[in-house]
């Protein structure tokens, strides 16, 4: 519980109680239970027993001080003790991934499995994607080196999404400003110079294979932004922030 930081919120208030409370769950042998929901920060204060809010939540449901989460399925996780563990993924807000976790999947209450799991396969010649913030040089590299035709023609300096499948391969692309048809010939003088910027994006990030990312496991996707420019003389410059 040591993301409690202030009990009066002066000091600071962690993102994890924005309701005001925390409910704190237990595993007692194959089941998921709730068994007491509390003040944030209360735990903070040894010397004094936090006000526990379960029986107002709960009335009769409570059995022997616990309520059976019978309403939950999904899985969880956490990440696993070890000195070589990092964190690889955070969403800015509740989210995080780290390279080992404990997963646990529950179906109504009751725990399934239980197992160990690595979430980052290195694959033989993969690009490394642990630091999120490198990838979008990786991608600018490629569309750089990228054998550009009808500059002259075209302008595609432009901010694009760019989908990195479960694969590790690029598996979409598209421009972030403009997705919908309305867009496309509102902005665009030709849709014919818009699936050209389109195609040949894809064209130059084709051939990349990033190492595998997974969450609780499971291979996941993920999404990262780009922003180009060409210049008169054909020279491309990275514009991402």
């Amino acid at each position: 519980m040591s993301f409690r930081n202030s009990i009066t919120g002066i000091e600071g208030t962690s993102l994890n109680c924005w309701r005001g409370y925390q409910a704190i769950y237990k595993i007692e042998n194959d089941s998921l239970f709730v068994n007491a929901i509390l003040d944030c920060h209360s735990l903070e204060y040894k010397e004094e027993i936090p006000k526990n809010y379960i029986e107002k939540v709960f009335g009769d449901k409570i059995k022997n001080g616990k309520v059976f989460v019978d309403w939950y399925s999904g899985n969880i996780s956490f990440p696993t003790k070890r000195n070589d563990n990092k964190e690889i993924r955070w969403d800015g807000v509740f989210e995080r991934t780290f390279i080992y976790e404990t997963a646990i999947k529950v179906e109504n209450g009751i725990i399934t499995q239980i197992s160990n799991e690595k979430n980052y396969i290195d694959l033989k010649n993969g690009i490394n994607r642990l630091k999120r913030d490198s990838i979008s040089d990786i991608l600018f590299n490629s569309i750089k080196d990228y054998k550009w035709a009808k500059l002259d023609k075209f302008d595609c300096g432009e901010r694009y999404t760019v989908e990195i499948g479960r694969n590790g391969k690029v598996t979409d692309v598209i421009m972030t400003d403009y997705q919908t048809a309305d867009e496309i010939e509102y902005y665009w003088d030709t849709k014919k110079e818009y699936n050209y910027c389109l195609k040949s994006i894809k064209k130059a990030l084709s051939k990349l294979q990033f190492d595998i990312l997974k969450r609780k496991g499971e291979p996941i996707y993920e999404k990262v932004y780009i922003e180009i420019w060409f210049n008169e003389d054909g020279t491309i410059e990275n514009w991402t922030d």
